[in-house]
């Protein structure tokens, strides 16, 4: 049996102990991934995420079974966008926005087994979005996170906490709004919930 401790792997970077913007280096990762628009939070994007673990797991189980790989299923990832790149994320416009949600995969899974995995759940699950989960790598690198305390909605304090150290620090924002939901979103506190608040950065280039 192989076991992959993604969880301890990706520690320091899933686990932050300070609520202030540090510098993160992001490997290259890849992922179970599914795009959408619009509804964040809504019906469209619940059956999103619902596609999503519900093949996230079924793999992850025969991976075990068939692959003795072991692994955990990881968090619930989100790259968030406005299509037309002009505005800013915000509460005002999750309505508005196109997503990305994510789910980490380890390199011992390939693409081609997710998919022998897809038929078999097909088979027995009815999700709406389930053809429609892709494995592909994503490339983060540099990076300025913070752990955000407390509901989405009040998620612009930390944003403009992490533009402001990155100003400080004269580091371009060029990555896209991402969050890292922490613990059970649904079932938690909305005071207490946790997420971390990620954007990809680069330092200018100096003439």
């Amino acid at each position: 049996m192989i076991d992959v401790d993604l969880k301890k792997q990706f520690a320091k970077l899933n686990k932050p102990s300070a609520t202030e913007p540090c510098f993160a280096k992001v490997p290259n990762t890849r992922f179970l991934m599914l795009d959408g628009l619009g509804d964040i939070g809504g019906e469209t994007f619940q059956e999103a995420v619902k596609s999503l673990y519900g093949l996230a797991y079924p793999v992850k189980f025969a991976a075990k079974k068939r692959l003795s790989v072991r692994y955990p299923v990881m968090p619930l990832e989100g790259l968030y966008w406005d299509p037309a790149g002009v505005a800013e994320f915000s509460s005002a416009t999750r309505e508005s926005f196109a997503w990305r949600l994510m789910i980490m995969l380890p390199n011992e899974v390939t693409s081609e087994f997710v998919d022998e995995v897809r038929v078999s759940v097909a088979e027995k699950k009815d999700l709406a979005r389930l053809a429609d989960i892709k494995v592909a790598t994503f490339s983060e690198g540099l990076s300025i996170q913070m752990l955000h305390v407390g509901p989405y909605t009040e998620e612009k304090r930390t944003i403009d906490a992490i533009f402001a150290f990155a100003d400080d620090k004269d580091i371009e924002v060029t990555g896209r709004h991402h969050e890292i939901y922490l613990g059970k979103p649904d079932r938690a506190d909305q005071a207490k919930l946790k997420t971390i608040i990620r954007y990809g950065v680069k330092k200018p280039k100096r003439g």
